[in-house]
């Protein structure tokens, strides 16, 4: 059992030092994984944010949505070629880049201030009531759903951003994690006699 248990400790610790040592090759697989949450989660729950879109019908609400999944797409397109592989960042796709996440941001923001006019306007404002005991339902309740993804959204894109300004940074420091094998057996060898017996 014992020795169960080390084995998979020792697997453990491997997996973990490889990974660290693809993060030394690669770190800005960090600042990736963060696009490819926030993409993913918007386009799992794109038929909220399109029910949305067409009960509120506001200003810019389908063009907004539209950019979105096209520049989330050319954001992962861009973010490849900035950083080619042995290569140094490509800085005109870096600045790309950039200008998508940026554009990403603003077109999320766009979108949720569409909801809160709608929701708080003085005329006919739509309801919203999440699923409840008398209303197992809801009214509306994927419009709720749709605001809290458009803010996932926001997030992670920003927290892509951070991350890729930052690289020169944790880059560094990722560097300086030690991945070295230790081989125990060399530790308790004692010194070879190679030297012909007379």
């Amino acid at each position: 059992m014992s020795q169960d248990v080390a084995k998979t400790r020792r697997g453990f610790k491997e997996f973990v030092r490889k990974f660290i040592v693809s993060l030394k090759r690669s770190p800005q697989n960090i600042s990736l994984i963060a696009l490819a949450i926030a993409f993913a989660v918007y386009s799992l729950n794109l038929t909220s944010i399109s029910n949305t879109t067409a009960i509120i019908q506001g200003p810019n609400m389908g063009q907004c949505e539209f950019v979105a999944m096209l520049f989330s797409i050319l954001a992962f397109v861009v973010f490849l070629r900035s950083f080619p592989r042995r290569q140094k960042a490509n800085k005109v796709m870096l600045a790309l880049l950039f200008l998508f996440l940026i554009l990403l941001i603003g077109v999320d923001i766009v979108y949720i201030m569409r909801i809160d006019a709608a929701l708080t306007r003085a005329e006919s404002p739509i309801p919203v009531v999440l699923p409840n005991a008398e209303n197992p339902n809801g009214v509306n309740a994927f419009i709720a759903v749709a605001k809290n993804i458009v803010m996932f959204h926001i997030i992670f894109v920003a927290i892509c951003l951070v991350l890729v300004a930052a690289l020169p940074v944790y880059s560094k420091l990722i560097r300086k994690i030690n991945t070295s094998i230790e081989v125990e057996e060399n530790m308790n060898m004692g010194t070879i006699d190679i030297s012909g017996e007379e």
